[in-house]
Order: structure tokens, then sequence, then C-alpha cells
């Protein structure tokens, strides 16, 4: 099969990068023709295809807070609402290859949906990966100072202008409120977008919730178990990972350590929240909690895999956390917050527990149980690693994605 893959990225950027490019080389290994569909990077993989690739656009430097330039606010509406050049460059990617499908992940911003009406013209079926929220909310993550957020539902995307979600820039957040509002009135994703496919139930809810129509298929993100090998037996601290800020949870977790004695907290990640971190763990005399900042992958497993249990204290609708599936894959169980797609990967009590966000003393409840039990702690790792194994093994997604593809070529 001839698969045309876009994303706006084609490097190791983010969790949409990780599936992008996992999934290209996962067919590809498959005997698939993958024919991606990018903006270009220098930092992009090599592709034959790159000089189809869309032309580079810095849209943080182009929107920089409330100073934006005009003429630069102009520059980034014409590449957000309609990419011409994307849509013209995606017309003759076409012509040239002759795709049967095109499966499409992140092109907000830098490809824009404009190459959508260009797939549907030339009869290509079009499949879209939802993995993030901005088919739903200007802000693409259900927050607004740093809460969670509905308030755009019903089509009222002049709230991201009021409460400047976007990188609290009014500049970015009208950008965003008109963008989501002239794709709308397009229904230019319903219209062109054969089946969407969210890796949560959670955000599938959504989708209809917000009442749109299309087609969504539940597939769960998957991981490569080999390059992932489980440990059981963990070394005397628990783990953290991820970036330091409100939406995550992690002051909430530095306050459950107020009451947590017995063992050791790692915090991995940097952010805007570090500071405060860290000033309040020395303001309340709180010694068992160490910063260990940014940590390569290659750093980062064998850190996941020596713990005991590793905690997601999220505080927004994580759609499908990688980090949770990393930490699946090495064996650990999960202390995690009851909320967005976190409990469709954390099953309480059988491969870890579950707590009401922000909830502090209900945390460190959770985390003392599980140092109180090891054994029981160490079960749950398996059935961890067990999860993993079957839900989100490659050949299982593997075999889900083909039956998507082929129910919308027969």
């Amino acid at each position: 099969m001839k698969i045309l893959m876009i994303n706006s990225f084609n490097y190791m950027r983010g969790g949409a990068e990780r599936c992008f490019i996992d999934l290209t080389d996962l067919l590809t290994a498959h005997g698939h023709e993958v024919i991606p569909f990018c903006m270009s990077h220098e930092r992009n993989r090599p592709s034959p295809y790159a000089s189809y690739f869309v032309s580079y656009v810095d849209f943080p430097s182009l929107l920089n807070g409330n100073d934006s330039r005009l003429k630069n606010t102009f520059t980034a509406f014409e590449r957000v609402v309609y990419n011409r050049e994307a849509r013209q460059n995606v017309e003759r990617l076409i012509a040239d290859t002759k795709p049967d499908i095109a499966h499409v992940h992140g092109i907000a911003h830098e490809i824009s949906p404009s190459i959508l009406p260009a797939l549907k013209k030339a009869g290509v079926p079009v499949v879209q990966t939802l993995h993030d929220y901005k088919l739903l909310c200007p802000n693409t993550n259900f927050v607004a100072q740093e809460a969670v957020c509905e308030r755009c539902k019903g089509h009222r995307y002049y709230n991201v202008v009021r409460y400047q979600c976007k990188r609290d820039s009014t500049a970015a957040s009208v950008l965003a409120a008109v963008e989501t509002t002239v794709h709308k009135i397009m229904q230019i994703y319903e219209h062109n977008v054969d089946l969407f496919i969210s890796p949560s139930a959670f955000l599938k809810q959504k989708v209809a919730e917000f009442g749109i129509k299309n087609p969504v298929i539940n597939i769960p993100n998957f991981i490569n178990v080999k390059e992932i090998q489980p440990c059981f037996e963990p070394d005397n601290y628990f783990l953290f990972f991820g970036r330091l800020v409100n939406t995550k949870g992690v002051m909430t977790l530095l306050k459950a350590m107020e009451q947590v004695k017995r063992s050791h907290l790692y915090i991995a990640g940097t952010g805007d929240l570090e500071q405060s971190l860290r000033q309040y763990a020395e303001e309340r005399g709180i010694t068992n909690v160490t910063f260990l900042g940014f940590v390569h992958t290659e750093k980062l497993i064998p850190l996941i895999q020596k713990a005991a249990f590793t905690v997601v204290p999220s505080e927004w609708y994580e759609n499908y956390s990688m980090s949770v599936l990393e930490s699946l894959a090495a064996g650990k169980p999960i202390v995690g917050a009851n909320i967005g797609g976190i409990p469709e990967q954390v099953n309480d009590g059988y491969n870890g527990l579950l707590f009401e966000p922000g909830n502090v003393a209900q945390l460190a409840e959770k985390i003392n149980y599980l140092l109180d039990n090891p054994d029981e702690a160490v079960k749950m790792g398996q059935n961890s690693r067990r999860q993993v194994e079957t839900i989100n093994h490659p050949e299982t997604h593997y075999q889900q994605t083909m039956q998507v593809y082929s129910s919308l070529l027969k």
C-alpha cells in the first residue's frame, strides 16, 4: 500500500512526532511505501520527497508575546488559516506519487488544513489521528490560566482572546480564535476527513460532545516493547518525569511529599515552575526530593526501570500519555491522577493507583500505600508489562491501523 503520511515535523520533537515517526517505521517494516509530507527543517529525517515539503516558519518568533509586528501577524495568519503553498505542494505530490490513502497527524499552524480539500478532490481517503484537542479547543489542550477549561464549547471561540489562552499573548490568541472560527465555518475537517483515530476513549467522547459527527475509532498509541525491558527489582526511589508546569500537577506532588518520609522522589524535567518548586522544597524542609533537571532519553529509561513506581499527577486532560506508556513498558506501577485518558492506562488496583487530581492528601496516601506494600507494587508492575505487551504492542497497533485503511479503500 502507498501511504501519504502527513505531519508538520519530521523529527523527534514531542509525542505527536514520536507517534508519526514510529508509525512510519512500522508501516515501512511491513513492506508499505510511506511518503512523508512535512515542513522543511534542518533536523528532519532524510527523505526523497523533501522537495515537496512546506517552507519553514518559526511561529514562536513570528508571534512573540504582545509585541508582534503587524506584518508578522499577517504572515502567521496566512500560514495558519489556509496555507496555499501547502495545498499546491501536496497537489504536486499526489499527482506524482498517486497514494492509496493519506494519514494525517498534526498539521495546525505549519501546514494547515488547506491540504484536506486537495486530498478530497483527488479522491484520496483521509484518516487523521488526534494527538491533542485542536479540533475542539483553539489552545489545543483545554487549558486556560493554568486550569482545565471548556469555555469555547458551543463555538464560543472569543474566550481564547478573553483569557489570552495562547501563550498569554493577545496576538497569538486572536490568531487562534480566528483560525478555529474560519475552519469551523468552512467545516474543513468535517467535510474532508473520512475518519478520525483517537488514542483515548476520553478524546473520542469529547469529539462527540462537541458535536462532530465524523466516525471516530479508538486506537491506543503503541510503544516498541523490545526497546524498554522491565525491571522488577527496584531501588528505593520513585519518579516523576515531564515538564515542570502547573498543569502537570508537580506542585501537588511536592506538597504530598511532606507526608512521605520513607523513600526518595526524583523529579526529572525542566519548566517554568522549576524555581518555585525548588524554593518550596527548601522553605518547607523537604529533603527527600532531588531535582535532576533535563535528563536525556538514554539516561531516563534506566531511571524509570530502577524506580519503585512512577507518579503522573496531571491536572489537565492528558490524552494518551507517553510517560505512562514508558512506565508500563518498564514494568512500573503508576500513581496517576483520575483525569482525561490516564484511567484508561492505569487500572486502579491492577497496575497502579488512581487519585483525585489536585488532592494532596489522597496522593500522599497512594504513594505511602505502595511504599508500605512493595510486593504488591511489584505485582502491579508485572501487570503493567502484561498490559503494554497486548494493548500497546506494535503488531496490535499495526493490525488495527490496517483495518481502518482497508475499511476506507473498499
